[in-house]
């Protein structure tokens, strides 16, 4: 999924760029982080954008990634967000929120209005909130964004397709390091991932470990908006795409951001 925040921040900086000293005192950018940076108009000559491969961002990135030979060139990491290790569950997240919680509910759900019982925010129906037609992830409401950088973003149901697909990779249901889990290996080049069973939160408990579950990007379209899309493992017999409600915690696995 390529997004176009960074290009319309480009464009609108572009375009304000000609009236900016004549109608400012200079520019302020809002990070996703809540801070601001701000640049007098006498410092700033031009503006422009960067790659990932580039940048201040790159240079501070940490996290590992592999390359599976993916038709669509997409290269995933090697753990979850929160995780130190490939086999460490790492935290869970309600869908749409970026910091894990010790109770998942509806009540305590971001995105949830529970005076109303309506959602608030990625809605594209009126019978359940107002209505805003958001069905993807913003950058800002994303785990892998915030959390390991603009590089990083959650997987999309077609990424997660893509995966699974069987002329594209083998999947075996092993453990690493005592832990039980998904080994993915490519049929293109061998190289491989593993997906710990992370299990998942519902209130305050952990449901089961031996069941794998990785959000996707997406509302589940065509169902309730309290839904949205996941990749999911039942040991090894079950491996395919389904729904999960949005305040449940789940885990998120990483792709490079393809923007």
């Amino acid at each position: 999924m390529k997004r176009t925040f960074i290009k319309s921040i480009c464009l609108a900086l572009f375009f304000y760029g000609f009236t900016l000293h004549a109608t400012a005192q200079g520019i302020v950018v809002n990070k996703l982080d809540g801070t601001k940076v701000y640049f007098k108009a006498s410092e700033v000559v031009s503006v422009g954008v960067y790659g990932y491969g580039e940048g201040p961002d790159d240079a501070s990135d940490i996290h590992e990634y592999v390359d599976l030979g993916l038709p669509s060139g997409t290269l995933w990491a090697t753990m979850n967000v929160g995780a130190s290790k490939p086999e460490e569950r790492g935290d869970y997240f309600a869908w749409g929120e970026t910091k894990p919680k010790d109770v998942y509910t509806e009540s305590n759900y971001k995105y949830y209005d529970m005076s109303f019982n309506t959602i608030t925010k990625y809605c594209t129906r009126s019978a359940d909130g107002s209505i805003d037609n958001k069905t993807e992830l913003e950058m800002s409401d994303d785990a892998a964004t915030v959390n390991w950088g603009i590089n990083w973003e959650t997987p999309s149901e077609e990424q997660f397709r893509e995966l699974i697909r069987s002329g594209n990779t083998t999947i075996s249901w092993t453990k690493l390091n005592d832990v039980e889990g998904c080994l993915i290996v490519s049929n293109k080049n061998g190289n491989r991932i593993f997906l710990p069973g992370t299990g998942y939160y519902k209130n305050g408990t952990i449901y089961p470990s031996y069941y794998g579950a990785y959000w996707a990007n997406s509302l589940s379209i065509g169902s309730a908006n309290i839904y949205a899309r996941d990749f999911y493992f039942y040991i090894k017999n079950d491996i395919n795409i389904s729904s999960e409600f949005r305040h449940n915690g789940l885990s998120v696995r990483p792709v490079r951001a393809q923007r």
